[in-house]
C-alpha cells in the first residue's frame, strides 16, 4: 500500500509536470533513465513480475519511446526486463520461465510500438509546421504584393526616359531610405555603364565596364538581386551593405539598380524580394523609353526628309528670288552710296542660298537600291572638301552589300562622324574606311583636330554621340569612340552577320 501511495504521488506530480525530452540537454535524458529505474526498483520490491505494480513498466518504457524512439526504447525494455527478471529467477528457483517471457515480450512490444507512434506523431507534427510555414509564406507574399500593387500604381506612364529614371529613383528612396542609389544604363556598343541618375554618390557619366566593383559585376551575371549584408566595396566607401538588381526587359540586359547603406545588415531577404519585384517594372518602363527613343529619332530622319523637301520648294526659291531682285537692284544703283551696302547684302543672301542648298542636298543624300554606301560617302566627302577645304579621304573593300536598312543606319552613322570632324573638331584631316564581306563590315571616321575632350563643354550628346551608339545598337552593331586631346577622334563601327 505504501508503494501504491508513493506511485500515486509520483504519478499525479507528473501530471501537473510532464516529463520532456530536449535533444542535448543531459537532464531530460536522466529523468527519464531515473523513471524507468523507479518502476524496475518498486516491482522488484513488491514481488517480481507477480507485483501488482508491474504494468507501471509499460508507463517508463512508454516515456522513453516517445522520447527518443525505438531505438531508446527497445533497450530500454530489455534492461528493465533483465533487472526484473534475474532477482526474480535468483530469489525463486522453481520460478516459471514463461512469466518472464510473457512480460519481457510485452515490454519490448511495448518499446516498438511506442517508437512507431513516435514517428507518426513527429511526421503529423512536421506536416503542421510544414502548413504553418507555408500559411506565413503566403501571408508574407501577399503582404509584398500589395507592396508592389501600391509601388506599381506610382511607377510613371511617360515614356520620357529622364522622367522614368527620375520617378525609379523616387521609389527606391521612398521604400528602402537608401544613403545611395543609382540606375546605370547598359551600352552594348560601346560595353559600358551610363550613369542615368545618381543620388548620394557620384560617379561619371560613363562607367567603363571593367571599372564597376566586383560585387556589383557579379550581380549582372546574377538572375536574380544580390544581396550583400557586410565588409565590401560598392559604389561609396562608406557602404556596408547593398542590394543590388540587374535590369532585363526582353531577355536582354538593360541597366542596373543600386542601393547601398552604411549600416551592415540593414537589407534582410524581403527587401530582395521587394527590390526584384520592382526591378522588373522598371526595367520594363526604361526599356520601353528607349525604343520610344530611338522610333522617336527614326521618325525625326523622316521629319528631316520632308522638312528638306519643303525648305527646297519654298524658301529655297524665295530666296534665289531676293538675290535676283538684289542684283537687279545693285545693277541700277551705279554710282550711289547704297551701292556697296547692296553689293554686300547681295553676297551675304547669296552665301545663305549656298549653305541651304548644301544642307538641303545633304538631308536628301541617302543609300538606295542602285547607289551604295561607297559611292554615298564619296559623293558626301566631295562635298564637305568643296565646303570646308578639309582634305578628305576614302577607302573602301565592299565584297558584299548590306541589306538595304542596316547600310542606311551605317550611312547616318558616318554622316554624324564626319559633320562633327568638319564643324568642332578643327580638323585638318577627315579619313574614312568602309569595308563589307559576307561576315560583316566596319565603317571607321578618323581626323587629326582638337580631339573630343578638348571641345567645347556640353550635354553628353551635343555632337550626336547618342544618336551613333542608339543607331549601332539597333542595329546590333558595336560602336567605339577613342579620342585624345590633341589627337583627334575615332569612330568605329563594326558589324557581324550572324
Amino acid at each position: 500500500m505504501l508503494w501504491g501511495v508513493a506511485l500515486g504521488a509520483y504519478a499525479l506530480y507528473r501530471t501537473f509536470r510532464p516529463l520532456r525530452f530536449r535533444p542535448g540537454r543531459w537532464i531530460d535524458l536522466v529523468t527519464i533513465l531515473a523513471e524507468v529505474a523507479l518502476s524496475c526498483w518498486v516491482v522488484d520490491a513488491t514481488g517480481y513480475w507477480p507485483s501488482p505494480y508491474t504494468f507501471c513498466l509499460a508507463t517508463a518504457i512508454v516515456a522513453a519511446g516517445f522520447a527518443r524512439g525505438a531505438e531508446f526504447a527497445i533497450p530500454m525494455s530489455v534492461a528493465a526486463a533483465a533487472s526484473v527478471a534475474i532477482p526474480f529467477h535468483v530469489t525463486l528457483s522453481d520460478a516459471p520461465t514463461s512469466t518472464t517471457t510473457v512480460w519481457g515480450s510485452e515490454l519490448v512490444l511495448i518499446g516498438m510500438i511506442t517508437g512507431y507512434a513516435r514517428r507518426l506523431f513527429g511526421l503529423a507534427e512536421a506536416r503542421a509546421s510544414l502548413a504553418q510555414s507555408q500559411i506565413e509564406q503566403l501571408s508574407e507574399a501577399n503582404d509584398l504584393l500589395v507592396e508592389l500593387h501600391h509601388v506599381a500604381q506610382t511607377l510613371p506612364a511617360s515614356l520620357d526616359l529622364n522622367d522614368t529614371v527620375s520617378s525609379t529613383v523616387s521609389r527606391l528612396q521612398e521604400v528602402f531610405s537608401p544613403d545611395s542609389v543609382a540606375v546605370l544604363l547598359w551600352d552594348s556598343s560601346t560595353r559600358s555603364w551610363e550613369t542615368a541618375l545618381a543620388d548620394g554618390v557620384r560617379l561619371p557619366p560613363i562607367v567603363p565596364d571593367e571599372d564597376l566593383p566586383r560585387q556589383i559585376a557579379d550581380a549582372v551575371s546574377e538572375l536574380g538581386v544580390l544581396l550583400v549584408r557586410e565588409h565590401y566595396l560598392g559604389l561609396t566607401f562608406s557602404s556596408r551593405s547593398a542590394l543590388y538588381a540587374p535590369l532585363r526587359a526582353r531577355g536582354e540586359l538593360v541597366g542596373l539598380l543600386a542601393v547601398e547603406h552604411h549600416e551592415p545588415r540593414r537589407f534582410s531577404a524581403r527587401d530582395t524580394d521587394l527590390l526584384e519585384g520592382l526591378a522588373e517594372q522598371a526595367a520594363l518602363a526604361i526599356d520601353n523609353a528607349r525604343w520610344f527613343a530611338r522610333l522617336r529619332t527614326l521618325g525625326a530622319d523622316e521629319e528631316r526628309t520632308r522638312i528638306a523637301r519643303d525648305l527646297h520648294d519654298r524658301v529655297g526659291s524665295s530666296l534665289a528670288y531676293l538675290g535676283f531682285e538684289l542684283d537687279r537692284i545693285a545693277s541700277n544703283a551705279d554710282g550711289t552710296v547704297v551701292q556697296p551696302d547692296l553689293a554686300a547684302l547681295r553676297n551675304d543672301v547669296r552665301a545663305v542660298v549656298t549653305e541651304m542648298r548644301d544642307t538641303l542636298y545633304d538631308l536628301r543624300t541617302d543609300v538606295a537600291e542602285d547607289h551604295d554606301l561607297a559611292t554615298t560617302l564619296e559623293e558626301f566627302l566631295a562635298r564637305v572638301r568643296e565646303r570646308t577645304h578639309v582634305e578628305t579621304t576614302l577607302r573602301y573593300a565592299v565584297d558584299q552589300r548590306l541589306p538595304l536598312r542596316q547600310e542606311r543606319e551605317m550611312w547616318r552613322i558616318a554622316r554624324e562622324a564626319i559633320t562633327n570632324a568638319s564643324k568642332h573638331a578643327k580638323a585638318k584631316c577627315i579619313s574614312v574606311s568602309w569595308a563589307s564581306d559576307p561576315l560583316g563590315a566596319v565603317l571607321e571616321i578618323s581626323d587629326d583636330g582638337i580631339g573630343l575632350l578638348a571641345r567645347p563643354p556640353g550635354r553628353l550628346d551635343s555632337y550626336g554621340m547618342q544618336g551613333m551608339r542608339e543607331r549601332a545598337t539597333a542595329l546590333g552593331a558595336t560602336l567605339d569612340i577613342e579620342s585624345k586631346p590633341g589627337k583627334g577622334v575615332t569612330v568605329r563601327c563594326r558589324l557581324k552577320v550572324l
